[in-house]
This record gives structure tokens, sequence and C-alpha cells, in this order.
């Protein structure tokens, strides 16, 4: 079957992710000093973002001097975007003057502007903008987001418990003091499209917004096939039993550093015993039902987020597309 990734956030940008200059710290520091060359600075996880004609956005990039950096971390290579250099730094440290959502929120629709930048720039929550962006873009800033994400939770080697230092322009860390190296992890989450007959299964999550359904999602464990992660998850969430499972698309998912491997599975039983730690509720929905859902006609579930996997999986199942 084809993959339509034109749904899909974050995946088919074609970057060129340039490893092999990773290591060659004179054309690192020749590509920062290329006047095409490129920064994408992001606060606290939110990429910089810029305003274009007719609403939509763009990623707010700045030349590798522009005073917005002033204090920031060592620049990442991202990639090279037609043939220029892409870096991400974090400026973290700077306090903005104005709203900032509590730790812990579910999605973030606070902004901020910084005194150094125009007024349409600000950097703002990625989820709420991840299909505005162009795929090379979104992907930029889907990498730029998970490196550093790992940088901030790594500074200390995992074998002897000394800082670790950033190593081949951001994709690696090695311990001064062991010599251990360390790389950057994605997490592989198995999401599953699990239906019976007509009718698709879709929880929520404690704490998600009213109205929010998805697909069951949940991250493989050590030594577990992706398909013996489908059919555990199910079981272990909802208790429901699944037979045959198939891969159908997968999606870089920068939150903080997932891949999401989105399966389809077949259900051999519907009834359900909810793990409440896990599940708050979980329906099984008729194609019809989930045609309201897309229309924003439901009376309970509001329509899936654009430009996720989930929706992109509910989607090929509604048009009978999966197979």
């Amino acid at each position: 079957m084809e993959r339509d990734e034109r749904d899909l956030a974050f995946a088919g940008g074609g970057l060129d992710r340039a490893a092999h200059l990773r290591g060659d710290a004179g054309a690192l520091t020749a590509l920062l000093a290329e006047p095409l060359a490129r920064v994408l600075p992001f606060w606290r996880g939110k990429p910089l973002l810029a305003d274009v004609d007719g609403g939509g956005k763009r990623l707010g990039l700045v030349s590798p001097g522009h005073p917005v950096l002033d204090g920031s971390g060592t620049p990442l290579l991202l990639g090279l975007a037609d043939g220029a250099a892409r870096f991400a730094v974090d400026i973290s440290g700077w306090e903005p003057v104005g709203e900032v959502a509590m730790p812990g929120s579910f999605f973030d629709p606070t902004e901020q502007r910084h005194p150094d930048l125009p007024d349409d720039h600000r950097f703002a929550e990625l989820r709420g903008v991840m299909l505005a962006l162009d795929p090379l873009e979104a992907e930029l800033a889907a990498t730029g987001r998970s490196l550093l994400a790992w940088h901030g939770t790594h500074g200390f080697c995992s074998a002897c418990g000394a800082a670790s230092e950033v190593a081949k322009a951001g994709w690696q860390r090695s311990c001064p003091a062991c010599g251990a190296q360390h790389f950057p992890r994605t997490d592989p989450v198995v999401i599953m499209l699990i239906t019976r007959g007509n009718r698709t299964l879709i929880g929520r999550s404690p704490g998600w917004p009213e109205g929010m359904y998805s697909c069951l999602a949940g991250f493989m464990e050590p030594g577990e096939t992706m398909e013996a992660a489908v059919r555990r998850e199910v079981a272990e969430e909802t208790g429901v039993q699944v037979g045959a499972v198939r891969f159908v698309a997968s999606q870089p998912w920068p939150f903080p550093a997932s891949l999401m491997l989105g399966c389809h599975g077949e259900a051999l039983t519907e009834e359900m015993a909810l793990d409440p730690v896990e599940i708050e509720d979980a329906i099984w929905l008729t194609r019809e039902g989930m045609a309201d859902v897309f229309a924003g006609a439901h009376p309970v579930v509001r329509p899936p987020r654009r430009g996720a996997i989930a929706a992109h999986l509910l989607r090929m199942w509604l048009a009978d597309r999966l197979n």
C-alpha cells in the first residue's frame, strides 16, 4: 500500500543530516561562518516562529551572530537545507516578560516575544503549528526539539556520574572521566488502530481535555516485537485481546523524542476491563460515528489533532484504505 505522508507532521521533510560533517571541527566552524548559515533558537522546547502572509508560519531562523543567541549553549548541527547549514540552540536561560504556562500543562498556548526580535517572531508550542510549517521546516523543528531535550536530561555520564560534554556537533556526549560515549535516544511507541468488524476502539487518558479520544498507544519494552507490544498494551489498558497485527506507517514525535509506530490490529474480543491508571474511558465507535467525529458533529468525541498519526490511522480506516 502506498504511504501518504502529507497529513503526517514531521514526516517526509527530506533533511540532509550531513552526518559526515559532525566530527569535523574545521568544517563545522566553516559552516557557522557561511553567510547562508542559520540557527533555530528554542526556548524551553518551543521553536522560534515567524508569521507569513496568509496566516501561515515559518521557522524564525537567525544568523549565527544574532544577539538573541548571546549566552546560549553550543550550536547543534541539524543538517543542510538547500546546501546551507542549519543549527539549533537552546536559549532557555532567557527570562521572558509576560504569561508563561505552568509546568505539566497538556498544551501550552502562551507565546513569548524576545526584545531582540521583530514583533511577528515568537516562541510557541510546536504541536500548535506542526502542519502550518512546510515538511522540511517541520523536520528541522522536530529534530532540534528532540536533540535539545536529550541534552537537557543527559548532562552526566550514566556510567560513572561525571559531567559529560557535547561532541559530534550535538549528536554525542562524551565523558572526560571514563571515556564513555552516549548517543541521543529515540523511544519506540506503538500506536494502534484496533478494529472489530465495523468498529474501532478509542480511549482517553486521565487529564486529557474534555472530548479528546485517540488510538491506544504505549512504549515498547526491551526484548519485545512491535506486534507483541500492540497486543500487550491493548490487553493491559482495556482487557481486549488482539490477534493479527500489521505495520501501517511511522511518525517522529518530538514530545520529547519518540518514534510512533502506527499499526492495525484485529480485536478477538470486545469486552473491556479498563486500567484506571492508564485509561479513563474507552469506547467502540462505528465508521458512521467516526465520520461524525471528523465532521465535528459527534456529541462526545472531538475531532483528532491534524498532523498526528492517530488522525492518519483513523482517516485511513474511515476511507477504507488500510488494505
